[in-house]
Parts: C-alpha cells; sequence; structure tokens
C-alpha cells in the first residue's frame, strides 16, 4: 500500500491474521499450508502477481512469498485500494472493535476516510496520517525488542543463584556420589541430588522468583543458559558430571578433531571454584580452565 512500485518478500513464520491470531478455516490442510495460501491471497487482493519459492536454509519454515509486479495498471490505484479496505475490515475481530471504541473510532467513518485516501483526497485539517487510517488502534513492536532470555540479568545475580541451587543439590539427602576407580584408588565425587524444578523454586526467595518471573522461561531458562553446572531433564535439575559426557567423535575430519583438542579455554571451571571436591575431570581433560594461568 506504500506505493504502486513497491515490491515484496516474506517468510511467514507464525500464525497471525492482520489483529491476532490466525484462525483456521479448512481441515483438509495442513495449518503451515493453509496459513501460506492466506498470506498469497493477501498479497494477491493487494494486486500483486504472487510468485512462491523455497528458501535453502535449516528451518522447518523455508517457504517465501514474493511479490515482483502488480496485477493492475496505475490507473486503478484508487480502486484496488478501496479493495484492500474491504479486504482489512471483512477480518476484523472483536479484540480491534474494542480497542476503536477505546479510542473512539466509528467503522463506518473509518471507510469512508479510507475511500477518500484512496481518491487522494487528504483531511482538511491534515492532522490523520496514512497509518492512522489503514489501521486504527495498531501498535507495531518497539524498535528496540527488550532480551528477555535470562542473558540480560546482572552477572552478580545468575552467579548467586546458581551458586544457591547449586547447594541446595550438593546437600540434599540421600546424597549422589560417583566412584571413579584410577590405578586402584577409589576417588568419590559427590554429584549431589536431583530436584524438580518445583522444588528448587521453593527454596529461593520471593523476590529471587520475581525476577526470574520477569525472563521467558524464568529459572529453567537460567539454568538451561549454566549448562556447565547444571542438566535440566523432563522437568529435573541435575549437577553436571562431566565426566559422563560423550566424547568428540571419531569420525570427524582429522583436523577438526585436532582443533577440538587444543581449544582455548576461555572461562573459569565452575567445579574447580566452587565445589566441595573440585573438578570431576583432571586439568588436561576439563574443557574449562583450573585457574586464571590456564586462560587463553
Amino acid at each position: 500500500r506504500s506505493s504502486y512500485s513497491c515490491c515484496y518478500f516474506v517468510l511467514p513464520c507464525c500464525f497471525f491474521d492482520f489483529h491476532g491470531k490466525y484462525s483456521r478455516r479448512q481441515s483438509k490442510k495442513t495449518q503451515y499450508r493453509e496459513y501460506l495460501d492466506f498470506v498469497a491471497q493477501v498479497g494477491f487482493v493487494c494486486g500483486f502477481h504472487v510468485e512462491e519459492d523455497c528458501l535453502r536454509i535449516p528451518s522447518t519454515k523455508r517457504v517465501s512469498l514474493i511479490g515482483k509486479s502488480r496485477t493492475y495498471p496505475p490507473a486503478e490505484h484508487a480502486l484496488i485500494d478501496q479493495q484492500i479496505t474491504q479486504f482489512i475490515n471483512s477480518r476484523q475481530t472483536c479484540d480491534v472493535a474494542t480497542c476503536d471504541r477505546r479510542v473512539g473510532i466509528n467503522h463506518k467513518d473509518h471507510c469512508d476516510g479510507l475511500c477518500e485516501e484512496a481518491g487522494l483526497e487528504l483531511p482538511e485539517d491534515g492532522t490523520e496520517t496514512a497509518d492512522a487510517i489503514w489501521m486504527p488502534g495498531f501498535q507495531p513492536r518497539k524498535k528496540v525488542e527488550q532480551i528477555r532470555n535470562c542473558a540480560s540479568l546482572p552477572r552478580d545475580f545468575v552467579d548467586e543463584v546458581v551458586l544457591n541451587v547449586a547447594n541446595l543439590l550438593l546437600n540434599a539427602f540421600p546424597q549422589k556420589s560417583c566412584s571413579d576407580m584410577q590405578g586402584g584408588n577409589m576417588n568419590t565425587w559427590n554429584q549431589g541430588e536431583s530436584l524438580s524444578l518445583r522444588e528448587v523454586a521453593e527454596h529461593l526467595n520471593k523476590e529471587t522468583l520475581k525476577k526470574l518471573k520477569s525472563e521467558y522461561g524464568g529459572l529453567q531458562t537460567l539454568l538451561k543458559n549454566n549448562h556447565q553446572v547444571f542438566e535440566v531433564l523432563n522437568g529435573r535439575v541435575h549437577i553436571r558430571d562431566w565426566r559422563k559426557e560423550k566424547p568428540p567423535s571419531k569420525t570427524k575430519p582429522e583436523v577438526k578433531r585436532r582443533l577440538s583438542a587444543e581449544a582455548f579455554k576461555t572461562r573459569l571451571c565452575w567445579f574447580f571454584i566452587h565445589h566441595p571436591d573440585g573438578c570431576s575431570l583432571p586439568s588436561e581433560a576439563c574443557p574449562y580452565a583450573h585457574g586464571t594461568e590456564e586462560l587463553r
């Protein structure tokens, strides 16, 4: 709608209509196929020859729709704009009607305004913009999206939660201990107990839980982000035992195996610093640095 000469490319992903979630209308098609057909219909109603292409990307949603040329001459632009208006109005939901009542917009007056816009006649006071006329009550996303995957939480706060949860697992009863036979000597390393996410949350203070609740995934996301220390499986939290981690595949090319073995250690080993038994791996086998002198 921005201009007759515009072209577009769209990669449909989440199933949304103009005003909310897309409602299915056909059961014979998959939800994805039906939604692709809907997006193609939007392009056709807007007067485009719609083409479909499949991108070479590692995603299940990789079908793109492209509009490079129009189906009508420039002289019919006003008529097509009126057709677009009717199409948008026909798909409006109760949510938008509620929103319009809140801001005091009458749909009949709104449609008349669109027809005036289609005839290139602007309002006398010139206060309404094309955006306001085309989609009343529409709120676009902010230009800067707030990161809410626990990655932007203060480092001190994250470290405190990690230490509290780890101590909770290590001090739980009955404790689990793993034995490793090396040279005939028994070396016992406390792996701690596993607890459900709910049990872990019950031991955290209200202020910590409130801060985590504002993040997507909350406590579970924070623990998964700290995969060096924790393993979260089926809703239960475990202390990660690096001795059980699968060794690098021997089928890898020789160059990749060599680079993996000689990888630089850029982070300190949490277990070496905080675990009462230290790290379960010797320094040469641990992917993390046992002391600042090993950092690269």
